[in-house]
């Protein structure tokens, strides 16, 4: 329920391989509208719990398949470090002694306290919020000018447990990327206004102001996924070309004795339980190839501008594409899913063409790229885990399966209660403005229109923030890790570019608060920050549901409390005592 409504408010922080923060809402009424560009009927398609549904289940479950046969030689014989996958597993080992028990049931504690604390304080807010602008989220901070340019401590309970779990480096990233965009770049910009753009445009037009926010934070994406790509693709081939030149790293016979000589007992229980509960590769191919055949079948009839070629030929790259991602992932615990998504964007966008629903066409490709990229590499990472703990590589599968399946019907469940409930949902500058909503719709218009959907001057602005992204990755991975993290991420610094630097403020404050926490118990903070910040950000998402009902059954908050100028409150308070 959270992973399924938090993607809507912070695309960066929770993978949205459903959509329902980018792809998928970015084919809605709602998104078009606030792109002004390509918005005919043969473009949008509005959310609907049983398109949403079907769609998600005809797609999430080929990545499965088509990993399974390589789990030996991803786990066993190239002995990929999956760190997360790895750091799960020490974590659950860890339970079971006197000492994890003991630790987890404090953490456990701690969590239901900030999680009570989170919720109540959801609940206290809501009584301030009968209109629009209203709340303590619009407490204009650092001054009513300050606010305008979206700089505001919004009292998020989420985004500051958010900033306590993500890394100093993500969240100065965050605000740097806040600082240069809404502080410096767009009202220069903005001053050019008649000169570089017409004066008469609606704010949401993307040959506007609104068209630089949006495709130079697109360059900076891409350029930094580019990046990545090119790097992860690099060592995924440099890492095969020496598994394979090096035979030892290939076991032919796991137990010939130079091996037993080298692998510990521990090692060669969890490999005899690995290989002895074996998923046969004739059930992945069969499924892979029935999924896909049902896929091909069924999608055209959601997505009539995605031909059957389209698919099939996305299903016949897909594979290859799941095994690159997964084996990356299990070098760097980097997965590119959102990169590869965004590749199908431009290349099926182009292909289906502006006049047959291109841009409609690229988001549904998108989604099926993603779903298929993503749930390999985090499968792989949860046989990873299941190696590490001994647990069944079947039950495992069938875990996932299950997980995907209830996903598949409980997010298009939740996603549509907040659809219905909040009116200006997917708007900005509202609670949920999903922002990455419209960076993945416009991203397809341009791979649909090229490069005239974009405002004077913007392109050479983008080429200079894609050039830079490539630069600063290229700066960090060159300096090393003692001075890289003292260098902003690109990706990071991009979010804000569009959404405003309200959300880096609260995320800045949860950073600063395990930071004062560490430095007066350091082994305290570790031990307990994690739950903490999960029962800040729980409570409040929890607090959304009943929120939610309220508003579906007309209930509205009693109080109004906005923040005005004193010019404008002389005038509002004339405008109610006339006399």
């Amino acid at each position: 329920i959270i992973n399924s409504t938090l993607p809507v408010r912070f695309d960066l922080i929770f993978c949205d391989t459903g959509g329902f923060g980018s792809y998928l809402f970015g084919m809605s009424e709602v998104v078009a509208k606030q792109s002004a560009e390509a918005n005919t009927p043969l473009n949008i398609k509005n959310p609907h719990l049983g398109w949403m549904i079907g769609f998600l289940f005809t797609v999430s479950f080929l990545g499965l398949f088509s990993v399974v046969p390589l789990r030996k030689i991803m786990i066993v014989d190239f002995k990929l470090t999956y760190p997360s996958g790895t750091a799960t597993a020490h974590l659950i080992n860890s339970f079971h002694t006197p000492q994890g028990a003991k630790l987890a049931k404090k953490q456990v504690r701690a969590l239901g306290k900030f999680f009570s604390f989170s919720f109540l304080w959801g609940f206290f807010q809501w009584f301030f919020t009968s209109g629009d602008g209203c709340g303590f989220a619009n407490f204009p901070t650092f001054g009513l000018e300050a606010y305008e340019n979206k700089f505001y401590f919004d009292f998020s309970a989420t985004y500051v447990g958010v900033g306590m779990i993500c890394p100093y480096l993500i969240n100065v990233s965050l605000l740097v990327g806040s600082i240069l965009s809404w502080g410096i770049m767009w009202p220069l910009i903005g001053a050019q206004k008649g000169k570089w753009y017409s004066a008469d445009l609606s704010s949401t037009s993307l040959h506007g102001l609104q068209g630089y926010k949006v495709f130079i934070a697109i360059a900076m994406i891409l350029g930094d996924g580019l990046y990545n790509f090119i790097k992860v693709l690099g060592r995924t081939i440099v890492g095969l070309y020496k598994q394979f030149k090096n035979r030892d790293a290939l076991p032919v016979n796991d137990r010939s004795p130079s091996n037993t000589a080298t692998i510990s007992y521990d090692d060669k229980r969890r490999t005899e339980l690995f290989l002895k509960d074996r998923i046969p590769s004739w059930i992945a191919v069969t499924g892979y190839v029935v999924m896909a055949i049902v896929s091909i079948v069924t999608v055209p009839h959601i997505f009539p501008q995605l031909r059957w070629y389209h698919i099939l030929t996305m299903y016949i790259i897909a594979p290859v594409l799941a095994f690159c991602n997964a084996y990356g992932c299990g070098l760097t615990d980097w997965s590119l899913a959102s990169t590869y998504g965004k590749l199908a964007i431009f290349t099926i966008g182009a292909w289906a063409g502006s006049a047959n629903g291109g841009v409609l066409a690229g988001l549904a490709a998108c989604g099926v790229m993603m779903n298929i990229v993503s749930t390999a590499s985090d499968l792989m990472q949860d046989f990873k885990t299941g190696y590490m703990t001994l647990a069944s590589p079947r039950s495992m599968f069938l875990s996932q399966a299950i997980g995907t399946a209830m996903g598949c019907v409980i997010s298009p469940c939740v996603f549509w209660l907040f659809y219905k409930a909040f009116p200006d949902f997917g708007q900005t500058g509202t609670a949920y403005p999903a922002p990455y909503a419209l960076v993945y719709r416009n991203m397809s218009i341009l791979g649909v229109e090229g490069f005239s959907a974009l405002p004077q001057h913007c392109l050479m602005i983008c080429y200079i923030f894609f050039a830079a992204a490539v630069f600063v990755n290229g700066v960090r991975d060159a300096v090393g890790p003692k001075w890289s993290r003292f260098i902003p991420l690109p990706m990071a610094m991009a979010i804000p570019f569009y959404i405003g630097g309200y959300f880096t403020i609260d995320m800045c404050v949860g950073s600063l608060i395990l930071f004062v926490w560490r430095k007066l118990n350091r082994p305290k903070a570790d031990a307990y920050s994690s739950a903490v910040a999960s029962g800040l950000i729980c409570g409040e998402g929890i607090w959304t549901l009943p929120s939610s009902v309220l508003a579906l059954a007309g209930v509205k908050p009693p109080i109004c409390m906005k923040f005005l100028s004193g010019a404008t409150n002389v005038k509002v308070d004339s405008f109610l005592n006339p006399s």
